[in-house]
């Protein structure tokens, strides 16, 4: 039979290791948002329009696009079609976080919205319960908080700042995604997860010179869903023997009977006479 106690202390255990994931993915991915808010106001847009892209749109990748297009001269058209087929893979992460969360209502906006490559990372990354739903949350509303905090602090820092990129946030942004997803390069899948990321990683580089923003990511991701569809689903874990029963613990013997006490040698027992005696 299994342990309860254990079972809850390891369950507890889960849920703190996925709040420790989900802090400093979230201060790792937070603080590049001083790029984004300096990178903003440098391509012409003021406070409040950085702001609202942080606060409304929220997915880091369709946002330097946004302000790419802007600062190379397009069209606000040409910006709000690379972000928006850039924020088509938060889409995609929908099916996949809606069974571990189980929302209903206004929180399933709530979560629809903080929906992001971190919070489906660190979610995902533990078993299902509240372990993921704890991932999931910790590390969407502290993404969500610190990016916005910092992407503030670019925004009115400015040029001050310099070039953001010289102080290397947009590598501990990439180096904190790529610690979530590397248990997957080495768990028991390890393999097929090796051959979809390098399959992904090639359609990548190879499409990017010839197609529009945006569109080398999502066939990235097209192939990925593809393995995933096609690929046999994995054998569940074998479940762990159960502890053997303790042996009963044998019942003592019975005392042997005791003979009547007799008295001294030569003496009748008490109340009665030898025999062949006298009273």
């Amino acid at each position: 039979m299994c342990d309860p106690v254990r079972v809850t202390d390891g369950g507890r255990d889960e849920v703190r290791a996925a709040v420790r994931q989900a802090l400093s993915v979230s201060l790792a991915t937070g603080l590049y948002g001083v790029s984004f808010g300096a990178l903003s106001v440098a391509a012409g847009l003021d406070l409040a329009q950085t702001m609202a892209l942080s606060l409304l749109m929220f997915t880091g990748g369709s946002q330097f696009a946004f302000i790419g297009v802007v600062a190379s001269g397009g069209t606000a058209t040409a910006a709000v079609a690379t972000a928006g087929l850039l924020g088509v893979r938060n889409g995609l992460y929908g099916p996949q976080v809606a069974p571990l969360l189980g929302v209903r209502g206004w929180r399933r906006l709530l979560a629809a919205h903080l929906t992001i490559d971190e919070s489906t990372a660190v979610s995902t990354a533990h078993p299902p319960g509240r372990a993921a739903r704890a991932g999931f949350w910790w590390t969407g509303v502290g993404v969500f908080a610190l990016w916005n905090l910092f992407t503030l602090g670019g925004a009115l820092l400015g040029d001050a700042l310099g070039d953001p990129r010289r102080y290397g946030l947009d590598a501990a942004a990439a180096a904190a995604f790529l610690a979530l997803v590397w248990p997957r390069f080495s768990g028991p899948h390890a393999r097929l997860a090796r051959l979809v990321a390098a399959a992904s990683v090639v359609a990548a580089l190879a499409t990017t010179p010839v197609l529009p923003a945006g569109v080398p990511v999502l066939l990235a991701a097209a192939i990925a869903i593809l393995v995933g569809m096609l690929a046999p689903a994995p054998a569940p874990a074998p479940a762990p023997a159960p502890a053997p029963e303790p042996a009963p613990e044998p019942e003592p013997a019975p005392a042997p009977d005791r003979p009547p006490a007799s008295g001294p040698p030569g003496h009748p027992p008490a109340g009665g006479t030898a025999e062949g005696g006298h009273p």
